[in-house]
């Protein structure tokens, strides 16, 4: 049994269209200031007090504090998660 090769012409190298988007840049944090710190601590020592579990409390200190990052007040991001349920 004999295969026959194919001859294949030596081309140029395909060309990368120069509209290729830049990777995409990583995310910069915004980090909270030591008011918003303060008066997150405060809020979740009342939940705390409220009998709120610690996973219950992780998940609400997570979702505060992703909200607080954008600008948003306790009091206006607490509401933004309640009314979310």
């Amino acid at each position: 049994m004999s295969y026959a090769k194919e001859e294949i012409p030596e081309s140029e190298p395909p060309q990368v269209s120069e509209a290729v988007p830049p990777p995409k840049k990583k995310r910069e944090g915004v980090k909270m200031t030591e008011k918003q710190k303060s008066d997150l601590n405060k809020h979740m020592e009342k939940h705390k007090k409220a009998g709120m579990s610690p996973s219950e409390m992780k998940s609400h200190r997570m979702k505060m504090m992703s909200r607080m990052r954008r600008g948003m007040t306790v009091n206006k991001a607490h509401k933004d998660i309640v009314a979310a349920k």
